[in-house]
């Protein structure tokens, strides 16, 4: 084998042990967002460890796709250390997937993953979840 040959399937295979690693930490939802399907993905890449009650900085990687386009951030997001359960507001414009308006989503944090629990799209307050 040559070494470019090596060194793609070395590639390759560490890509896929970073993404096989990530999906036990991930989620993914589908949100239909005027009759058009929107997937949302949240892969909790990292959280510092901190005593309950305190602020706990995940860091995620989110993604938003459509058949019209997609794309992906990295976010840091701040729950509350030692609850079963906690929640951010987080907004996601959504031209950068062909559809417009503003998602105002609630995040929550729950054993270890991030999920939509609610979203509300403007304008026109219209409930999406």
């Amino acid at each position: 084998m040559s070494n470019r040959t090596i060194l793609s399937l070395f590639l390759a295979l560490s890509v896929g042990s970073v993404a096989s690693a990530q999906a036990g930490r991930c989620t993914r939802e589908m949100l239909p967002v005027k009759g058009i399907p929107l997937t949302a993905s949240y892969c909790v890449a990292g959280e510092s460890p901190v005593p309950a009650g305190h602020d706990l900085t995940l860091h995620v990687t989110e993604t938003y796709a459509t058949s019209r386009g997609s794309f992906t951030q990295q976010s840091t997001l701040q729950f509350i250390a030692g609850e079963s359960v906690s929640r951010v507001i987080e907004d996601v414009a959504l031209n950068r997937v062909g559809l417009e308006g503003t998602l105002h989503l609630t995040l929550v944090y729950r054993a270890g993953l991030v999920r939509v629990e609610s979203a509300l799209l403007t304008p026109g307050a219209i409930t999406i979840k």
